[in-house]
C-alpha cells in the first residue's frame, strides 16, 4: 500500500476505537465484556480493518497467502530467519527494558500506569490465557499492523521518518498517555529490528517476549502481594513520594544509558548476521520519494486530532 493508504488505515482503526468506546458506553448496557473479550476486541479493531484494507488496496498478480487473496507475502515480510538472529532479538529485548522502564515511569508523574490499572482483572484470569492473549496474540496483530503494513508502506517513502512514524502511530494506538511513550520507544527499536533481519519475525518476537516477560512478571508479584510480605511491601510502596520515584528514575536512566547502546550493537550484529548492510545503510540515508507521495496526509493529521483529544479527556475525567 501507498503511505496515504496506510494513513487512512490508521485513521479507520482510530474511528473503529471511538465509535466501539462510545457504543459500549451509551449503548451497550447489557453487555458485560470480560477482560479476554476486551483484549479480543482491541485487537479485532485493529485486525479487521487491516486485512479488509490490504485485500482492497493489495498489488496484484504477487504471491498471495493462501486464503488471504491478496495479501502478500512481500507487503508483510515473513522471511525466514537464522535461529542465533532470533536469539539476539530476545537479547535486544532485556537490553532495552530498562529504557521502557524509564518511559514509562517518566508518565507516571501526571498520569497512571494503564496496565497496573488492569492488574486484577488479569490475575483473577487463568495464567496460560493471559500469557496467550498478551504475550502472543496481541503481538502478533500489532505487528503485522503496524510492522507489517504501516511500516513498509511508509518506508516506500522514507527510512527514518518511516521508523519514527510507524512508531508514533503505534504509540498513540494505545491510546492514553502512559502506554503512549514508552510505546513509541519500543517501536523504533521494532522498526529497526525488521530492518535489520529483513523480515517481520523478528519484531514479532521482540514483542511476543516482551510481552510474555510482563506477564509472567505480573502473576510472580501477585502471588508476593497476597503474602504477609509482600502485603506489607504493597503499604509501603503506597507511600513512595515523588522524590523517591526520582531516585528510582534515575537509577533505571544510568541503568538504560548502559544497556541501550549495547541494544544498538546487538541489533547491527544481527544486520551483518542476515547479510543486510546495503539495505539497511540505504534505509538510513534515503529521502523521501516524490513519485511515491508524502508520509503526512490529512487522514493522518485527523487520526492525530482524534487521539489526543480522546487521550487529554480520558486523562482530566
Amino acid at each position: 500500500m501507498t503511505s496515504k493508504k496506510a494513513n487512512w488505515l490508521f485513521l479507520t482503526i482510530i474511528l473503529v476505537h471511538i465509535g466501539t468506546v462510545l457504543f459500549l458506553l451509551f449503548g451497550g448496557e447489557n453487555i458485560t465484556i470480560d477482560i479476554t473479550a476486551n483484549f479480543l476486541v482491541s485487537e479485532s479493531i485493529l485486525m479487521v480493518p487491516a486485512l479488509l484494507f490490504l485485500m482492497i488496496f493489495g498489488r496484484k498478480g504477487s504471491r498471495s497467502m493462501g486464503a488471504c487473496g491478496n495479501i502478500k507475502t512481500e507487503s508483510i515480510m515473513f522471511r525466514r530467519v537464522k535461529i542465533s538472529t532470533l536469539l539476539m532479538t530476545m537479547l535486544c529485548t532485556l537490553l532495552i527494558m530498562p529504557l521502557v522502564t524509564v518511559l514509562n515511569a517518566l508518565t507516571m508523574f501526571f498520569t497512571d500506569n494503564a496496565v497496573a490499572a488492569l492488574q486484577g482483572d488479569i490475575l483473577d484470569t487463568p495464567f496460560p490465557i493471559m500469557l496467550f492473549m498478551i504475550g502472543i496474540f496481541g503481538p502478533f496483530c500489532e505487528e503485522f499492523v503496524f510492522r507489517g503494513i504501516m511500516y513498509r508502506s511508509y518506508r516506500k517513502n522514507a527510512g527514518i521518518g518511516a521508523v519514527l512514524l510507524s512508531a508514533f502511530t503505534f504509540g498513540l494506538m494505545h491510546m492514553n498517555f502512559n502506554q503512549a511513550l514508552y510505546a513509541f520507544g519500543i517501536g523504533v527499536f521494532l522498526a529497526f529490528l525488521v530492518e535489520a533481519a529483513g523480515s517481520l519475525w523478528a519484531s514479532i518476537c521482540c514483542h511476543m517476549f516482551f510481552n510474555s516477560c510482563q506477564v509472567v512478571l505480573m502473576y510472580l508479584s501477585g502471588r508476593l502481594l497476597n503474602s504477609v510480605y509482600g502485603q506489607a511491601v504493597s503499604e509501603k510502596a503506597q507511600e513512595i513520594t515523588t522524590q523517591d520515584l526520582l531516585a528510582v528514575l534515575s537509577v533505571y536512566l544510568v541503568i538504560a544509558s548502559v544497556t541501550t547502546p549495547i541494544a544498538i550493537c546487538v541489533i547491527a550484529w544481527i544486520v551483518k548476521n542476515e547479510g543486510r548492510q546495503e539495505a539497511v545503510k540505504e534505509m538510513l540515508t534515503s529521502k523521501r520519494r516524490a513519485a511515491s507521495g508524502y508520509l503526512l496526509s490529512v487522514p493522518l493529521i485527523l487520526a492525530v486530532v482524534l487521539c489526543l483529544g480522546y487521550m487529554s479527556l480520558e486523562l482530566f475525567l
